[in-house]
Parts: structure tokens; sequence; C-alpha cells
């Protein structure tokens, strides 16, 4: 698009900011609840929440407080909630058996949510790192993040969920091939109309911080992750993997962390015009929230503003921790 414009004063850009009905009639970009994903926290016992130190305003909940939570999500117009898992460390091993136990602790939580609130969206997370006592998002032998083994762990993951009535698969552990094998073992079981988002550019971030914390995997992790996330200076690695994860049957992509790569989300929709989200991540959130507490800033301003942000870069939604309190607003 080439934009033609006359020369001032015949063109005066202010005019179309002079009134907020002007403005309204002139916006680019709107954000609505139905672009939101909440992201919740499930750890074992009743009545608890739990707060996380390092995320302030969020909590680990119980699964009869989870429930309660979708309840909520649901009353505001929210689609979609992401579970992840605190697992108990007795429950963390190498190899990861807790992970496919249809008895676990986000398999117990998606059928109480299913059964409580049907209508809601039930995402989950696809990773090994809550259930393993290296701290990693795959199985680990001799040092060495082995991948073609995680996969096959990856998918009876998978399965389990789906099982349990998951909607919305969430692959976060950047595994090569698991996507393929996932849809095909979906397909095999009858699972056809469970939907995959892909994490499919996830960046070896210092974001994740305050969320290893949240689910328990900080103290475990040995070493780092580059092996299997994303060097934070590519860009045309991300498309690759897009495309590649496209190809192998993902329904929706995702590029993580949020605002500090938007750059990619821009990109990835603009290359392949796919349901595109991003996850403003624990560090992102910490960061926002913690300066407002502080009051430096106007935390219900920064974060409708860093929101929009993702509309603008080509998402079609976004995980945010912020998403109640973003729909109460967007609900006046």
């Amino acid at each position: 698009m080439r934009p033609i414009s006359a020369p001032t004063p015949a063109l005066r850009f202010r005019r179309l900011r002079r009134t907020a009905a002007l403005r309204a009639l002139t916006q680019e970009n709107v954000l609505s609840t139905g672009d939101l994903i909440w992201p919740l926290f499930v750890r074992d016992g009743v009545g608890v929440e739990e707060p996380i130190a390092s995320m302030p305003g969020v909590s680990r909940l119980s699964i009869d407080k989870v429930v309660q939570a979708a309840e909520l999500a649901a009353g505001l117009g929210i689609p979609a909630i992401c579970l992840f898992p605190y697992t108990d460390p007795s429950k963390k091993t190498e190899l990861c058996e807790e992970a496919w136990n249809p008895d676990n602790l986000a398999n117990r939580a998606i059928r109480a949510i299913k059964q409580a609130v049907p209508e809601i969206a039930v995402m989950t997370d696809v990773a090994l790192d809550p259930y393993n006592s290296n701290g990693h998002d795959g199985i680990v032998r001799d040092g060495i993040i082995v991948n073609d083994e995680t996969v096959e762990a990856l998918v009876r993951m998978s399965l389990a969920q789906a099982e349990s009535g998951a909607d919305i698969l969430g692959p976060s552990d950047m595994m090569d091939g698991r996507i393929g094998a996932m849809r095909s073992a979906l397909e095999a079981a009858g699972h056809k109309d469970v939907s995959i988002m892909s994490y499919s550019a996830k960046y070896a971030s210092a974001f994740y911080g305050p969320f290893r914390d949240a689910v328990g995997a900080s103290g475990a992790l040995k070493g780092d992750k580059k092996t299997y996330q994303m060097n934070p200076a590519n860009s045309d690695e991300a498309l690759r993997l897009i495309e590649r994860d496209l190809r192998e049957g993902a329904d929706m992509v995702m590029v993580k962390p949020g605002m500090p790569y938007l750059d990619i989300c821009r990109r990835v929709k603009d290359a392949f015009g796919a349901p595109t989200f991003a996850y403003q991540v624990s560090g992102e959130y910490a960061m926002l929230k913690g300066a407002a507490l502080n009051g430096w800033v106007d935390g219900e301003k920064v974060m409708m503003e860093s929101l929009m942000a993702f509309k603008r870069a080509g998402c079609d939604g976004i995980l945010t921790y912020f998403a109640p309190e973003a729909a109460r607003l967007l609900r006046g």
C-alpha cells in the first residue's frame, strides 16, 4: 500500500483526531475480550490460592478455585483459559511419566472445568518441564535433551489431555517433528476436532523467569534451553518454523515472548495469514505490574496499550495474565 496525501493545509491529520467520535471512526485496530486467553496455574489441594511473589496479583489455584476462575472468565466473555500445573516434586522423574497420567493434576482440572463451564475453551501446555526432575522441556540423556524420545512422550501426553476434554493443545517444547506426530496420533485416536496451537517461534528468553517460579521449575533446571529454544537474534528462522508446523497440522501458531518480538508477529501474519497468537509472558507482566504498583506508570493505561500493540502487530489473540482485568475495562 502506498499512502497518498495532499499537502498541508488541504490535509491536516489532526482533523480526524479532534473528537472521540472521529477517533473511533478512524481507529485501525480493535481489542476485544474475544482476543484474550487467560493462563492459570493449578496446584493440588482444596480452597488454595497461593500468591506468586514474582507475579503480583497471580496465584497458584487448587482445582476448585480454577473452576471458579473459569466461571469468572466465561462471565467476562473471555473465550479460553490455559492451564499450567504446579506438580508435586515427588512426582517429577527423569522419564516424566506423570505427564501422561490420566489422573494427573492438569487432566483432573480439565475434566472439572469442562463439567462446570463446558462453553469455555480449555487450552493445555504440552511440554515435560512440569514433570521433569531435570527441569527441561524434554527428556535428558547424558546431558543432552533427546528429540525423538521426547516426541514419543509428548504424543502420550497429548492423547491423555485430549481424552480429558482439552479443546486446544499448546506444544511449547520446541522439539522437531512433534506437531506432525501429535496430529497423526490425535486423528488415529478419534480426536480429529482437537486443535493445536503450536508454540512455533519460542525464543530462549530471560523473560520466563517468574513463570518458572510459578510452576516450580526454576530450582530443578540444569543448564539452559538454548539447544531447543530459538536464538533471540534470529528472525528468518521463525518463519521457517511456522511454515513447518503449519504443514505438519498446526491450526494456530504462537510467538513467545510477546512485546520484545512484535516484529516476528508482524512477519508471521504477513507471510502466512494463519491464526497468529502471542504470549505476553510472565516477565512482561511482572515488569508492567511492578511499575504500576510502584506508581511509576498508569497501570490500566499501559496494560491496554501493551495489548493493543499485539493487535497492531497482526495477532489474532493474546495469552495474558491481564485477561480478567482487561476484560472488565473492555466491558465498561
